[in-house]
């Protein structure tokens, strides 16, 4: 069984975020979602407008991810390969290069991003139409 990992904060669920899940998932046959904890995501200065526990659900009921497992530090990358037996490590291509380091553990890829959509542009235009 080939098994892949994401990372990400699932904020503001968009079509965006279901494209890289869905490309994520054609790298194998497994698909595991490492997602942002609300403490974590304040340690970066973000506020989610959905709770952890919210954003979870959310991404279980999705079809293309078999396992939600929480991210509570960047540091935790590499155990998370090493304890799940992962075979692809896949981002969108904003983070290019920066996981470069788990190439020893595993194959990274990078997703070319959807460019019309993101997070930041929902709150934005949500902000605008005010």
């Amino acid at each position: 069984m080939k098994k892949v990992i994401t990372y990400g904060t699932f904020d503001l669920l968009h079509y965006g975020h279901i494209n890289l899940l869905r490309r994520a998932k054609e790298l194998g046959d497994y698909l595991i979602v490492a997602l942002s904890t609300d403490e974590f995501n304040r340690g970066k200065g973000k506020e989610c407008y959905f709770s952890y526990d919210q954003r979870r659900l959310l991404l279980e009921a999705i079809r293309y991810v078999d396992l939600v497992i929480p991210e509570t530090c960047w540091e935790q990358k590499i155990s998370d390969v090493k304890e799940f037996r992962v075979d692809v490590f896949c981002m969108g291509d904003d983070w290019r290069g920066r996981f470069d380091f788990l190439r020893e553990y595993c194959q990274v890829v990078y997703f070319d991003r959807t460019p019309e959509i993101s997070t930041s542009k929902i709150k934005d235009d949500l902000e605008t139409s005010r």
